[in-house]
């Protein structure tokens, strides 16, 4: 087995990842029959298949499984060995790869960027956008460095520092203003629009109205906060969006936004990164930059749309 190479795991995770060799070749910016070439040569090595080929999909094999498992995690011992090379070179954040899923990158992003610009000068930031599953994976994989999602994630690998804690609000149409807000129950009664399947904020809006997963929806489930707000604002149902959200996306849409009673509905802001890293004092001072910048950019958004925000934990 002297002939494996880390550019075989890399493309074979994908493939394993993606479940289409077409898609994995598209991940990892190479074209498809050399993805195909490298995965050849690594089952001819290996004497073993690790995938079963379909027509329009493809499988890992029993072997598969359990040699995609190894893989992974020989990847991300590699990538601590750069990040060990980093902190003894002094060069921590020459560059950051960072993660952040859809629901906070768009109303966190612009102050998190000026201030890491401020605090980390020269900083080569790298940005991933994307579910929380997605991020997880590839923090285990080693291919970011650290990613900001709702917490808990319970992966025992990584660590998890918190950040903030953010209400969500009730947004309705703009006849309904005067209306009392409704209690979970109501809600629960109502034309609920939520985000699609995958994303963590749909499954807190589901547990706040006690509405079970497996049941049965007639509604609209959106890709985005934004598309959400416009859908209430045409007067098709009522939706939940998180504070940071309000004045950017409720800002060109005929809707208003009322707060819950007590106890309101809320998540938990956090960073994770792997547990293996070296750089386990450096990722916390990053945490507590990405922390300033939410807490700050929160309330500062807060006060221009009118809403009232709550103190800060």
């Amino acid at each position: 087995m002297k002939n494996i190479t880390l550019k075989q795991l890399r493309y074979f995770t994908a493939v394993a990842r993606q479940g289409h060799f077409g898609r994995a070749a598209d991940t990892c910016a190479v074209s498809q029959p050399a993805l195909s070439m490298q995965i050849r040569e690594l089952e001819a090595e290996l004497g073993l298949k690790l995938f079963e080929r379909g027509a329009r999909q493809v499988r890992l094999t029993g072997f598969g499984e359990v040699f995609a498992q190894q893989a992974r995690e020989i990847l991300s011992r590699t990538e601590a060995l750069g990040d060990l090379a980093r902190k003894a070179q002094e060069r921590v954040f020459g560059r950051l790869r960072l993660g952040v899923i859809p629901t906070i990158a768009p109303y966190l992003l612009p102050q998190l960027i000026g201030a890491l610009g401020a605090r980390y000068p020269g900083l080569d930031v790298n940005l991933r956008e994307t579910l929380t599953s997605t991020l997880l994976q590839e923090l285990d994989e080693g291919r970011i460095d650290a990613a900001i999602v709702a917490l808990p994630v319970s992966e025992p690998s990584l660590h998890e520092e918190p950040l903030f804690d953010e209400a969500f609000v009730l947004v309705r149409p703009r006849a309904q203003e005067d209306m009392p807000v409704p209690s979970p129950e109501r809600l629960r009664e109502m034309r609920l629009l939520l985000l699609e399947e995958g994303h963590c904020f749909r499954d807190q809006a589901l547990s706040f109205c006690e509405i079970p997963q497996i049941r049965p929806r007639e509604g609209f489930d959106a890709s985005s906060l934004s598309t959400l707000v416009q859908m209430v604002g045409a007067g098709i149902g009522v939706t939940l969006i998180p504070e940071m959200a309000v004045p950017v996306e409720t800002r060109s849409a005929d809707v208003s936004v009322a707060r819950f009673a007590a106890p309101e509905p809320q998540r938990h802001i956090g960073m994770v990164w792997r547990r293996s890293s070296p750089l386990q004092t450096e990722m916390r001072e990053l945490a507590g930059v990405v922390r300033d910048a939410g807490l700050g950019g929160r309330r500062e958004a807060l006060d221009q749309a009118g809403v009232v925000a709550q103190s800060a934990p």
